[in-house]
């Protein structure tokens, strides 16, 4: 049982390893058992699963353990978005919610999400604690699945996100997008909440493909040269674009051209604030861009940075009066809905944003940079020999003819330059890799400063 224990780790967002090899049904029941043994007591706990191999069958293996230790378990009846489960603990008031789901992964990969009553990720004083139950108890998995109560967890939250959207404004407009859900849980639920509208909607990868057609479901442009193909030939308005479990987003505009997740937080936060006239502040990530600094200064509103994690985001969620927060990796979330990144919510504000100004995301997107300025968001993952941290005091005070004005290392280390432009090293937290993250005015010195960082890796 201790070297099973020592295989389950929670990292960002959950726990995830490969399946068969230590993501198993085993290992499965021994964290349900430890999280029935967190919740200790008779609690509400929903359970929903993504489209991955054996999704299903691990999801059964939680309900059952969780249902054996005396919970009220809500068992969901197919794949479904994060979101949605996240939506369902929030509004049924239920105690807990557990995806399972490894997100935008490799299709060799599963997961264990925790959501806690509000819908939000669990933080660490949850995953700690969990951990820390870890075989503690024999495993209580000897129910028939049968007794488990299976519902539709999605209906709920399709209704209220066609109450969130302002379908009144949209009825009548013929924009024409292209969703590609990226053979993930997102399916065409989109279509569902436009249900009625005159919204020419099209999809792609709309299937159950447990392999995820060779690919992997994350959203980054370069996973999505289909849809940019597709929305450049066939004229689309907007191309959309969900992870595997559809709590991410990215973008394409007409002509093709990728819109980065970092550039869609800029655009949610300005719909939402001139278009809808909603108050809040804006959250970014540390390695955010610096146009979301230009935006929340013109609007006269609040900007706060947390650390790498939307958990961090959502935890600002639930105190402050948010409204919106995002991550570059394309998780977004909005003031009145859940404290948790939702893929297809971002999709559907983007839609009405066209609406409200009538025009297509690329004129709105080329609106949004001439007045906040154009900048170039570039990362790229160095695999070393073994775990290294760059120190500050080693760093360079200088970056490619730009002085080093401010150094932020409360999460990684950040070097931002006098003319705005940035560097920034994070490192894995569990394995020898280092992120590296650099923006700057022209794509040119960004992808330079990445090349820079390299060499000052190679010293350490």
């Amino acid at each position: 049982m201790s070297s099973t224990v020592s295989q389950i780790k929670f990292g960002t967002d959950g726990w995830r390893a490969i399946i068969a090899d230590t993501y198993t049904l085993e290992n499965v029941r021994i964290l349900a058992q430890a999280t029935a043994d967190y919740l200790a007591g008779p609690k509400k706990v929903a359970v929903g699963y993504d489209t991955r191999f054996m999704s299903e069958k691990f999801a059964e293996a939680a309900a059952i353990v969780l249902q054996n230790n005396g919970m009220d378990v809500l068992l969901s009846d197919q794949p479904t978005p994060t979101p949605a489960l996240s939506f369902v603990v929030k509004s049924r008031k239920l105690d807990l919610g557990i995806m399972i789901t490894a997100s935008h992964n490799p299709a060799e990969y599963n997961g264990f999400k925790i959501k806690n009553s509000s819908g939000g990720g669990a933080g660490e004083e949850i995953t700690k604690a969990v951990e820390g139950l870890l075989g503690k108890n024999p495993v209580k998995d000897t129910a028939a699945v049968e007794l488990i109560k299976t519902v539709d967890i999605t209906k709920d939250y399709v209704k209220f996100i066609r109450n969130y959207i302002d379908l009144k404004k949209i009825r009548n407009k013929k924009f024409k997008v292209l969703v590609d859900s990226m053979y993930g849980s997102g399916d065409s639920f989109i279509a569902e909440v436009l249900k009625g509208t005159k919204i020419k909607l099209e999809f792609m990868r709309n299937t159950i493909n447990p392999s995820f057609g060779g690919g992997r479901p994350e959203p980054v442009e370069e996973n999505l040269k289909e849809l940019k193909a597709r929305v450049k030939k066939e004229k689309f308005d907007l191309g959309i674009a969900l992870d595997g479990d559809a709590d991410r987003i990215a973008a394409v505009a007409p002509g093709g051209v990728f819109i980065h997740p970092q550039k869609i937080l800029g655009l949610l936060a300005l719909h939402l604030n001139q278009d809808r006239h909603w108050s809040g502040g804006l959250v970014k990530t540390i390695c955010g861009t610096t146009m979301m600094d230009n935006i929340a200064k013109f609007l006269g509103i609040k900007l706060y940075e947390t650390p790498v994690g939307f958990k961090y985001i959502s935890n600002l969620m639930e105190t402050e009066d948010i409204v919106a927060g995002g991550e570059e990796a394309g998780g977004m979330g909005v003031k009145g809905y859940i404290p948790e990144r939702d893929g297809t919510m971002a999709g559907l504000l983007l839609i009405e944003m066209m609406v409200y100004r009538n025009k297509n995301i690329l004129k709105i997107l080329t609106e949004t940079e001439k007045q906040f300025g154009k900048y170039y968001y570039v990362r790229q993952d160095f695999h070393l020999a073994k775990r290294v941290e760059p120190r500050k005091e080693n760093l360079p005070r200088e970056l490619l003819g730009k002085k080093v004005v401010d150094i932020k290392d409360y999460d990684g280390i950040k070097l931002i330059c006098e003319d705005q432009s940035w560097l920034m090293f994070r490192g894995s937290g569990t394995e020898p890799i280092m992120r590296t993250y650099a923006e700057a005015k022209s794509l040119a010195r960004a992808k330079k400063l990445l090349v820079l960082a390299k060499e000052i890796i190679l010293k350490v």
